[in-house]
């Protein structure tokens, strides 16, 4: 199928460009980006990948642009966690699930919403973050 090796081909091509350059700013906690940091599902080797997420009292929200087959996805969804480095801090994640377009849209709020929407993505994902355990004598 022409399209299976075009899209991966775009997908390669993201990987060695425009990932560095968001990796970069995602590590310093500039612009919209954030970084999951997953483990492989074959190799074990931890991989850091950057993505726009939107914060929500669960844990955050993923637009799947490149749909459920990348890599980062079927990693967490292979291991049941990660973790997120959101404005410069880490967040564990318990869990990844559907959430409905709708939850997903309004998670991310105008203007990106209505870009989503334009764009017609209709894939989103929680990553939930696990409960933060307090170290012994720590208030709450």
């Amino acid at each position: 199928m022409a399209m299976g090796w075009f899209k991966r081909g775009w997908l390669t091509l993201i990987k060695y460009t425009l990932n560095p350059f968001t990796l970069g700013m995602a590590r310093r906690g500039l612009g919209p980006f954030a970084l999951i940091r997953h483990s492989g599902r074959k190799s074990g080797r931890t991989f850091e990948t950057p993505l726009i997420l939107a914060r929500v009292p669960e844990g955050f929200v993923a637009e799947l642009t490149y749909g459920p087959e990348v890599n980062w996805y079927r990693n967490v969804v292979a291991a049941n966690r990660a973790t997120v480095i959101w404005q410069g801090r880490e967040f564990d994640v318990d869990g990844i699930e559907e959430i409905e377009t709708k939850a997903g849209l309004r998670a991310f709020g105008p203007p990106a919403s209505w870009v989503l929407t334009l764009l017609r993505r209709q894939e989103f994902r929680l990553l939930r973050e696990a409960p933060q355990v307090r170290p012994e004598g720590e208030a709450s």
